[in-house]
């Protein structure tokens, strides 16, 4: 192996400036990823525009062509050659880069573009004529008169023509037609306003409409409602809590799914800061450890949320792509997501989500259908009469009741209690079946409750009330265990040392870059406290905040619910049953049980007619 690198020239290297379709090509790398990534830049700059409406089309999952055709305001014809010029803009001045307000604002986007690729921008502005301009592999064409009604059209041909080594890295036409759909659908759910137009051309001709998007009316909340109904499917918008809260400038809106609405994998979770659509480390930990007490592990939450953060607290100039960004608190971030999630989960109350009765329906499947019987086919009301007459029981024969043997026969059941069912969400018991599911009867409809599940969740709310009125009790060590770590993790763990010994975990320094766990938790018993430490602050270091500890509390108390509370297979009477429903009702979270699993499933009578044919 050679000593020299294969890098560096022997002889004495020469500094050059490179040219300006080299820069670009370089810019295009980080700016320009892919197909997706061409398509944000585009349709950003027509929501900069002031644009209402905004046309997307593409062929061959975007490789050969992009189209994205807007109503903005338009360029005029001596501004298009600078548009197409590295580091020119009309969004900010460069004096303040804190107090952005735009999408763009490097003024990379274009030019990026018309290095990788053959691209054609034709624009109009209010009161003169239209015009276009081409560059192709970064070489600028002149500027010629046009046909176009107003706003901008931008079309992008070849991508990567120029850089072909990047054609290798591209992904399957499918695949890079659904990333573009899903950019499509992100800048949708934060411009509800706006209206939105997806389509594919591969093939010719007129293609095919992949994604439309009307703008919607009215006020915020509903256009945010509307907009989310048509993206992410009703079910998600139903299903659904309203999330509003502000602190201390920050606003926090959305909508966030209920614990039972939960996914497979985080690809229902969508996050955006000042309408911008991110992909956030701590938002996403926000996220998740809000409903860190709702779903187990393989499960994943559903939320749309958006943050409204004046442009001086938060940095989107840290990432070419402006994907991520930098907040100037991140922990009074991380705690306002938390709590107001929490908070408007908890105002649900025992409500669970529409689909588990749904997949309830469709689980019910008659083992005999016969043939649908129409009303002209239906037996007369009289008829009807007659022969439910004809099939009621007799009175027995004289000397029938002596004949019959005393131990066969069977006493009638004594008369259920007429409890009412209004103003009742969960209904009135009505009956057990298999000693574990509690049938009840509600205003119109039913409901089925797994007994054992249901008294979990309560016992589980019970204990963490208690956890949260006296504390964590604490258990000394008779010999303290010594942590060695280095000086930054140790201090970096010793500013969180009083969060934790609320929790339970004393730690004191024990010389340089070293801790000594004193206590710990009683409630985890025998515990490493060494791997506990690390483990907090891997989540430290990862994510600002620690749950981890806490996350161990709450499993021990939902062992703890689980061995007390009602069991399957235990007869229960009808007052308990009852007393049951009412602790539900009055419960947050008594929808799901501790593991996200539903506690109850609700069927409306409409339903259960056509499930009989009733309808």
């Amino acid at each position: 192996m050679s000593a020299t690198s294969h890098n560096i020239s022997t002889s004495h290297p020469r500094i050059v400036q490179l040219d300006d379709v080299a820069i670009n090509r370089i810019a295009a790398g980080e700016v320009v990823e892919r197909p997706a990534s061409a398509v944000k830049e585009l349709v950003e700059n027509a929501l900069d525009a002031g644009a209402t409406r905004i046309d997307v089309a593409y062929a061959d999952g975007g490789k050969t062509l992009i189209r994205v055709t807007d109503d903005g305001h338009g360029m005029l014809a001596e501004d298009l050659p600078l548009a197409l010029s590295r580091h020119a803009t009309s969004k900010i001045d460069g004096s303040d880069l804190l107090n952005i307000h735009s999408f763009g604002f490097r003024g990379e986007a274009l030019p990026s573009l018309g290095a990788v690729g053959r691209l054609v921008v034709t624009s109009r502005s209010a009161g003169v004529e239209a015009s276009e301009i081409s560059v192709s592999g970064g070489v600028l064409g002149p500027v010629r008169p046009a046909a176009l009604t107003s706003g901008t059209k931008v079309e992008l041909r070849d991508l990567f023509h120029a850089t072909p080594a990047r054609l290798k890295f591209m992904r399957s036409d499918r695949a890079e037609a659904q990333a573009i759909a899903d950019v499509i659908k992100r800048l949708a759910m934060a411009q509800p306003f706006v209206g939105f137009t997806l389509r594919d051309l591969s093939g010719g001709g007129e293609g095919r409409v992949i994604l439309r998007a009307d703008a919607e009316t009215g006020d915020l909340w509903g256009a945010l409602y509307g907009r989310l109904g048509r993206i992410l499917g009703r079910e998600f918008s139903e299903n659904a809590v309203t999330i509003d809260a502000e602190r201390d400038g920050i606003h926090l809106t959305g909508y966030a799914a209920l614990p039972t609405y939960s996914r497979g994998s985080a690809v229902a979770q969508f996050l955006f800061v000042n309408s911008r659509p991110v992909r956030d480390k701590l938002l996403i930990g926000a996220l998740r450890g809000a409903y860190m007490d709702f779903l187990s592990r393989d499960r994943h939450p559903a939320a749309a949320l958006f943050l409204d953060v004046p442009p001086t607290l938060v940095d989107v100039n840290v990432h070419p792509a402006k994907s991520e960004v930098r907040f100037r608190d991140p922990g009074m971030v991380r705690g306002l997501i938390v709590s107001a999630l929490r908070h408007a989960l908890a105002e649900a109350g025992h409500r669970a989500s529409s689909t588990v009765a749904g997949a309830t329906l469709g689980a019910m499947r008659p083992e005999g259908v016969g043939a649908r019987v129409y009303q002209m086919d239906r037996p007369s009301m009289a008829l009807r009469g007659a022969s439910y007459t004809a099939q009621a029981p007799q009175p027995p024969m004289a000397g029938f009741a002596e004949m019959t043997a005393p131990s066969a026969r069977i006493d009638p059941p004594a008369p259920e209690p007429n409890i009412p069912v209004t103003g009742r969400p969960l209904g009135a018991a009505r009956g057990q079946v298999h000693e574990n599911y509690i049938i009840a009867q509600t205003t119109d409809g039913m409901v089925i409750v797994d007994q054992h599940a249901a008294h979990e969740r309560l016992v589980y709310e019970r204990l963490k009330a208690q956890k949260a009125e006296r504390g964590v009790a604490a258990q000394a060590l008779l010999i303290p265990e010594i942590v060695e770590l280095d000086a930054d993790a140790a201090a970096r763990l010793l500013d969180h040392a009083e969060d934790l010994s609320r929790l339970g975990l004393g730690l004191e320094p024990f010389g340089p870059g070293a801790i000594a766990v004193r206590e710990t938790p009683a409630l985890l018993g025998p515990v490493d406290a060494t791997a506990l430490v690390r483990d907090i602050l891997d989540e430290l270091e990862d994510q600002g905040e620690s749950q981890s500890l806490e996350a161990k509390l709450l499993a021990v108390l939902s062992r703890m619910a689980c061995h007390g509370s009602v069991r399957s297979g235990r007869r229960m009477q009808a007052d308990e049953m009852n007393a049951l429903l009412r602790e539900m009702e009055a419960t947050p979270h008594s929808g799901q049980c501790n593991h996200g699993r539903p506690t109850y499933v609700e069927l409306k009578l409409a339903d259960i007619e056509r499930l009989f044919g009733r309808t």
